[in-house]
């Protein structure tokens, strides 16, 4: 694997676990596309460096269960400017 390929999946990782962000909010932050951070935290970061896969993937699964409620909160910010 490329050095910098990996690398750039070490800091995707670190931000995700430091900040709690999701893929959306990583990718916008880095000018990246969704694809890519999550291609980048979900299978190159596995062999670079695997107890950071495991600490990113308990962020994402986290993100994933409340996906739900920040959709709500964003619908219910539109109708209220309405």
């Amino acid at each position: 694997m490329n050095n910098f390929l990996a690398k750039r999946a070490v800091l995707l990782g670190r931000y995700i676990v430091e900040t709690g962000q999701t893929v959306r909010q990583t990718a916008g932050f880095y000018g990246l596309s969704k694809s890519t951070v999550h291609n980048d935290v979900s299978n190159r970061l596995k062999s670079v460096d695997f107890y950071l896969y495991k600490r990113v993937k308990i962020v994402l699964e986290k993100n994933f269960l409340e996906k739900h409620i920040r959709g709500g909160e964003t619908t219910r910010k539109k109708y209220l400017k309405k």
